[in-house]
């Protein structure tokens, strides 16, 4: 028997996460469903002055199984956590960490530069620094006479 962890905000954070692909409409039909994640991991995002930097905390995930993927200004994180296995003889008395497959999507600024993204992974936290394009500053013309 796996027992698992009631927590009265997953409920509103997926309706907030159903709520955002509605209005999208970026989305297949098949990636809107509720069957896409099982879990969803926290999200920090700093912003530099020449990058922004999200930080994904996603302990247990070998960085093999993670998909970082940017189209249309739109990036996209999936992977999965491997949950315990279940040996012969092994009883489950208490199973808190969710496992499965993970999914997060972030629409970028027009200011992110789609051709400079890297990503690492340390102690569990993915890293992905999205660098900021050169912005064109207004020049000024002198009109000669």
């Amino acid at each position: 028997m796996r027992v698992t962890r009631y927590d009265p905000l997953a409920v509103l954070n997926q309706l907030q996460t159903e709520l955002n692909r509605a209005f999208e409409g970026r989305e297949s039909a098949a990636e809107s469903s509720g069957a896409t994640a099982d879990w969803v991991p926290a999200v920090d995002i700093d912003e530099y002055q020449d990058r922004f930097v999200l930080h994904v905390d996603v302990p247990g995930v070998e960085p093999d199984s993670i998909e970082i993927t940017l189209e249309k200004g739109v990036l996209t994180i999936r992977g999965e956590r491997k949950g315990p296995g279940d040996g012969e003889g092994v009883i489950h008395r208490r199973a808190e960490r969710v496992s499965g497959a993970f999914y997060r999507r972030f629409t970028l600024p027009d200011t992110a530069d789609a051709d400079n993204v890297t990503a690492s992974s340390n102690d569990g936290v993915l890293a992905v620094s999205i660098h900021k394009q050169a912005e064109s500053r207004p020049r000024r013309i002198v009109v000669n006479g």
